[in-house]
């Protein structure tokens, strides 16, 4: 089969790109499509398959402000010529299911959430805007509402990352979705003896507000106990500006100091809902508990009482009583690796190749992961 995949934009290395390393491993001839190609920060393994952009490449300034030409991207897609391929793989959390496959090629879309500034997330993106951006946004989200809705009636099988974006798509596509949970590197994370552990509590992701970072700041301000903050983004500075003395705002750091600050520190805390969430689960492949909000994906990796702790409202008093009731469980580091592994990336390639190929009517021609001489690297 010649295959095409399909993602929004390559600009950086984040869950998306990380479920796309994994698509270019399984297919290693595919080519991609994306809107936006900036070479200097995707990984060698995506830069092994040829990758042609749209016209949006080409646009002014278009890989530091892609997403201002979000309402032309419906038009770029469906300008794309994939008449040469069998197999359509689309990777969806900004536009990139709206191609137009040529029958009887099959199309099968991994959505990481329908996008979220028109759908679940809009009156939150919208409170936060700016005056033109407020006058614009009605008109275009209408706009691209509906151009959604028709989009998704020409994807073939829907396969969501979790319960919660399956029920998304059932609630805006009215579509039935597979789940098969993303990609996670366990094997990059490591557990440490108990003496090498820490007294501080760490919180890591993107600083922006739907990831409520302020809320576990506030929590630990509160508590004078110490919490290390690693990510950057918009509200780096307001997140430095609250910060008490025993809150460390480290901001962007390098890989090995995530990894080290993962296994040493007393708990992660998860504080937003995501759509899966991989923050949880490499916490817990480097053997260490969550205290994390209890909605979206986490509540779908994390085990309550065994794992981590939830707390049910996005409120400073309810993340005290979570980080005090985390002393009540009877957590085993074993548990929490046994638990990642079960996201591990040899799971999502599996199980990825075994759906398309029921759906493309593959059963020969395709090597088990096992026998993949990669395979020790991705598993």
């Amino acid at each position: 089969m010649r295959i095409a995949i399909i993602h929004y934009w390559l600009v950086g290395m984040r869950g998306g790109e990380k479920v796309l390393e994994a698509l270019c491993r399984m297919y290693p001839s595919a080519d991609i499509y994306t809107h936006v190609f900036d070479p200097a920060f995707i990984s060698a393994e995506i830069q092994k398959h040829t990758v042609h952009t749209t016209f949006i490449n080409s646009l002014p300034y278009a890989k530091r402000m892609y997403k201002k030409y979000l309402p032309l991207m419906p038009m770029a897609l469906e300008q794309l010529d994939l008449t040469s391929y069998d197999l359509i793989i689309s990777s969806e959390s900004g536009p990139s299911k709206g191609v137009i496959p040529t029958s009887p090629a099959k199309h099968i879309c991994y959505c990481h959430s329908p996008m979220r500034y028109i759908w679940n997330m809009y009156n939150k993106y919208y409170q936060t805007s700016g005056r033109l951006t407020k006058m614009m946004m009605p008109p275009l989200a209408h706009y691209l509402r509906t151009w959604d809705v028709a989009a998704a009636s020409r994807v073939d099988e829907f396969v969501a990352n979790s319960s919660t974006v399956a029920q998304r798509i059932k609630s805006y596509y009215r579509r039935d979705a597979q789940i098969i949970h993303p990609p996670v590197d366990t094997q990059a994370f490591r557990p440490v003896n108990a003496r090498e552990l820490s007294d501080h509590y760490l919180m890591v992701g993107e600083l922006v507000s739907y990831k409520r970072p302020d809320l576990a700041v506030e929590a630990f301000n509160r508590m004078k106990v110490k919490l290390v903050v690693i990510g950057g983004g918009e509200m780096l500075g307001h997140i430095r500006k609250i910060a008490g003395p025993t809150v460390t705002v480290l901001g962007s750091q390098p890989f090995e100091v995530l990894q080290h600050h993962y296994a040493r520190c007393k708990a992660l805390v998860f504080p937003g809902e995501e759509d899966f969430g991989i923050v949880p689960v490499e916490a817990m492949a480097s053997g260490r508990p969550v205290i994390a909000y209890g909605r979206g994906g986490a509540t779908e990796t994390v085990v309550a009482g065994k794992t981590g702790v939830f707390f049910h409202e996005q409120s400073i008093d309810a993340m005290i009583d979570a980080v005090l009731g985390l002393e009540k469980i009877d957590f085993n580091p074993a548990d929490a690796v046994a638990r990642a592994q079960e996201f591990r990336t040899a799971v999502f390639i599996d199980k990825f190749r075994s759906y398309a190929n029921q759906i493309t009517g593959q059963t020969t021609g395709q090597p088990s992961l096992w026998d993949d001489p990669r395979s020790a690297q991705i598993a």
